[in-house]
């Protein structure tokens, strides 16, 4: 039995690790909260008090075969110290959650080959990429949603929504469940991928549908913008994974 850890037990780590226990995996998850740890040990996770900001890492927590990063922490100090435990630990593969915030606006569709902005994020995603004690894939994710996070519920109190005629680049929370999934059953690391469902609608048309199907007023746009957009490519993930986006993003939101 492969034992995973997963660093950051929010929302998409705890339900990720749900998931994973399913499948016959042992699964240990972090929090930085007391009042949480009881929460994740009635889910069979076994949890771990972990902040990467502090000097100790529980070197049990990574005592595993894989460790998968899902925390939104940016500091590039706390993740250098973070490698140098894992250098000295048993893991192997590592699965960073990073974001395709890192890719500026240019009017033009995304991939994993295109120039990134200068962003935190990518910072820390070259300390993993060039690291030879492990293998690491990083999962530049797009917007997440899912029933628990609604696009509905996002643009209230009158606030307007940009660019209604650019286009959104969303992926709903259990096509990220499987995509990780995938990456470690099929064992494919070293790799970055873009995951975006394939679905790009216009702004406008993405959140007046989510709104309706919450019976909730029409949002209001900001109008007169110059047009900017891009479109995230998922192209190489589906290929190198097999992996298909059974329903676009106006099924998901009727879920």
């Amino acid at each position: 039995m492969k034992t995973i850890s997963i660093l950051g037990c929010g929302w998409l780590g705890k339900l990720l690790a749900i998931s994973l226990i399913s499948r016959g995996f042992l699964v240990k998850g972090s929090t930085t909260s007391n009042e949480k740890l009881k929460v994740l040990s009635s889910d069979n996770i076994i949890p771990f008090l972990i902040d990467i900001s502090q000097k100790e890492i529980s070197s049990e927590f990574l005592d595993s075969d894989i460790l998968i990063i899902a925390i939104t922490s940016k500091k590039e100090v706390d993740f250098v110290r973070l490698i140098s435990k894992i250098e000295k630990s048993n893991i192997k593969n590592v699965i960073f959650i990073s974001s395709t915030s890192v890719y500026p606006v240019m009017n033009k569709i995304m991939t994993e080959e295109d120039e990134t902005e200068i962003h935190p994020l990518v910072t820390i995603e070259n300390l993993f990429r060039k690291n030879t004690h492990f293998e690491t894939t990083i999962i530049r994710f797009s917007g997440l949603f899912g029933v628990e996070r609604h696009p509905a519920n996002w643009f209230n109190n009158g606030r307007k929504i940009p660019q209604p005629n650019g286009f959104v680049n969303m992926i709903y929370l259990d096509d990220c469940i499987a995509i990780i999934e995938n990456i470690i059953t099929q064992n494919c690391f070293g790799e970055t991928f873009n995951a975006c469902s394939n679905h790009h609608p216009t702004r406008k048309d993405f959140y007046e549908f989510a709104r309706k199907v919450k019976g909730f007023e029409l949002p209001i746009f900001e109008e007169n913008e110059v047009l900017q957009w891009k479109i995230i490519s998922s192209e190489k993930l589906q290929k190198v994974l097999g992996y298909e986006f059974k329903l676009n993003l106006f099924e998901r939101l009727k879920i």
